[in-house]
């Protein structure tokens, strides 16, 4: 089991995502977090990932990004991972457009919690191999599997 498997679940994770702006990709990823997690509020998601962007870019280059933010209904750190369709401009260091994002929410007071969970998913978003075979899945399931896989 991977660190991936501890915060992820199917429910969150889609392959070929629809995305035509990161607003429309933020709105895509609130209705995703929310319809798995009911006690969070989607207005309240979607206001947390917008704000948190507006304070810079969460794309890291070469086609990722790790949108996150702190939630206060959010009672344990969670995550939703999400292939896009077509990839979307993201203001990434590199300027690619992105196409593989892994998403973090978690509660408002776990500060180093949060950094230590970003860290991990960096590292392992940061290994060439792992992200291919996440953007080779072809539906929802096997992406998860990939990224919960032992191999990742």
């Amino acid at each position: 089991m991977n660190a991936l498997s501890k915060i992820l679940s199917p429910g969150r994770t889609v392959c070929c995502a629809p995305g035509s702006s990161k607003k429309r990709l933020f709105e895509t990823i609130a209705t995703i977090v929310c319809d798995d997690q009911t006690a969070l509020a989607y207005d309240q998601v979607l206001d947390h990932l917008i704000s948190r962007e507006k304070l810079g870019s969460t794309g890291l280059g070469q086609g990722i990004a790790i949108p996150h933010c702190r939630v206060g209904d959010c009672a344990e750190p969670l995550g939703a991972l999400l292939t896009l369709k077509e990839p979307i401009p993201f203001d990434a260091p590199d300027d690619l457009p992105v196409d593989l994002l892994f998403v973090l929410l978690v509660p408002e007071e776990a500060n180093q919690q949060h950094l230590d969970i970003l860290a991990t998913i960096a590292r392992l978003l940061s290994e060439a191999e792992f992200c291919a075979r996440l953007r080779a899945a072809r539906d929802d399931r096997g992406l998860y599997d990939i990224a919960c896989s032992d191999g990742a």
